[in-house]
């Protein structure tokens, strides 16, 4: 048996890496007063279809839906907003004092060609603030994500960066791009021609080579602003160039959900090859009314954690065994040694020790290869000669000494060595 395609397992020796990120992105989130949320893994297929766009590919290609027993059609969750907003909504947190900051670690959903950090059931770290429109919160999420981005070390990527503006400018600015497209549509293939049929701006995600030489003369998002959304755009870069928070102004980048108004912004290859987005977000104003409730602003970002996983081994980043075995009790003799063997491990335990016994099916020199393995700094040996005195040999693996004591003094010399020095 095989795990399904697009899924992997995560592994002991992988857990390591996830264990740290999780710890980072806790930090940060906490730093900047982030709460936690946790969410359904399915939601009614509506949600996605009225938030994320029933035209995106996401919606039309990669969900994963079905209709339960009663007859509901549900999909298992394809991004992290949607499901937030939802919550945000069905819990009245609007009516809290706003605004609202969240954070999410969970697993995603996409039918997608399986690659490299990139999987069908996927995790992300992601953080949705929600309630305020201005362009600081703007800035807090970007250096926020710029933030991580250099403590995990990932300087091939950079930051790009756009804006979309308010539903007038965008409006205006699907209707440029619909016009200039439409000049070659005889040309486009039947995937690119649905995009400029349904919904303009998604011609943009094309990785067709012909439609992306197109690029260079198409309309400019930023050329369709309104001034409001031009003054907010313009304190934004500001706010960076003030902190020194280096950018790229990409005018074509317009993201793959149809909830983006505004700010939208992705960490790419520096290179521009064939790496995908590692971190993404943007502002998504209409989102929470979209769904039926009062007019919110949001913005927040999502990070891919396999990508980030996947770039740490790069790295060949180094960490240490958080299980780290402190003793292992080895045991000659039958029930009378193995009983105490049982009873000293006991103790230890109780005393905070990381503490495994030796498989007692196996000889003294079986046990004493299995301690090997596991590299404890210290083995306690036990036999019929050490019950007879209370005693017990102690091992120190590391200077390969040994010496005989008793147990008192066996529990506060571990003690002091194990846990003394975590």
């Amino acid at each position: 048996m095989q795990s399904p395609r697009g899924t992997v397992d995560i592994l002991p020796n992988e857990q390591i890496y996830w264990r740290y990120i999780e710890n980072v992105v806790r930090q940060f989130a906490s730093q900047y007063s982030y709460d936690q949320i946790s969410t359904p893994t399915f939601e009614s297929t509506e949600l996605f279809s009225r938030s994320v766009g029933q035209f995106t590919d996401i919606v039309k290609k990669e969900t994963y839906s079905f209709d339960d027993r009663g007859g509901h059609s549900l999909t298992l969750r394809p991004e992290g907003t949607a499901s937030v907003c939802r919550s945000y909504l069905q819990h009245g947190m609007h009516n809290q004092p706003q605004p609202v900051r969240l954070f999410y670690i969970m697993p995603m959903y996409r039918y997608e060609r399986p690659q490299l950090g990139r999987y069908r059931q996927f995790h992300q770290f992601g953080i949705e603030l929600l309630g305020d429109d201005t362009a600081t919160v703007d800035f807090e999420v970007i250096e926020f994500a710029t933030k991580i981005i250099a403590f995990f070390g990932l300087k091939q990527f950079k930051l790009n960066i756009n804006s979309l503006g308010d539903k007038e400018s965008r409006n205006l600015y699907r209707e440029a791009i619909l016009n200039y497209f439409s000049v070659y549509s005889n040309n486009l293939s039947e995937d690119d021609s649905r995009r400029l049929e349904e919904n303009p701006l998604r011609i943009l995600d094309s990785k067709d080579k012909y439609v992306k030489s197109l690029f260079a003369k198409a309309p400019n998002s930023l050329d369709y602003l309104s001034k409001a959304s031009k003054d907010r755009w313009e304190k934004l870069l500001m706010y960076l160039r003030d902190s020194n928070i280096e950018y790229y102004v990409n005018t074509q980048l317009v993201r793959g959900l149809d909830y983006y108004t505004h700010t939208v912004f992705e960490f790419m290859p520096i290179d521009g090859g064939s790496q995908s987005t590692i971190l993404a977000g943007g502002r998504y104003d209409g989102l929470v009314q979209e769904l039926g409730g009062p007019s919110v602003p949001g913005i927040g970002f999502a990070m891919g954690i396999e990508r980030i996983v996947e770039e740490l081994k790069k790295q060949d980043m180094q960490f240490e065994k958080s299980n780290q075995v402190d003793v292992v009790i080895c045991c000659i003799g039958g029930e009378k040694e193995i009983r105490k063997a049982v009873n000293t491990a006991y103790k230890l335990r109780n005393m905070d020790i990381k503490v495994i016994l030796a498989p007692m099916s196996k000889s003294i020199k079986g046990q004493m290869r299995y301690a090997g393995n596991l590299s404890p700094p210290y083995v306690v040996i036990l036999g019929s000669e050490e019950i007879k005195k209370d005693t017990y040999i102690l091992k120190d693996m590391i200077k390969n000494e040994q010496k005989e004591i008793k147990f008192e003094i066996l529990a506060n010399f571990l003690a002091k060595e194990c846990i003394d020095n975590l």
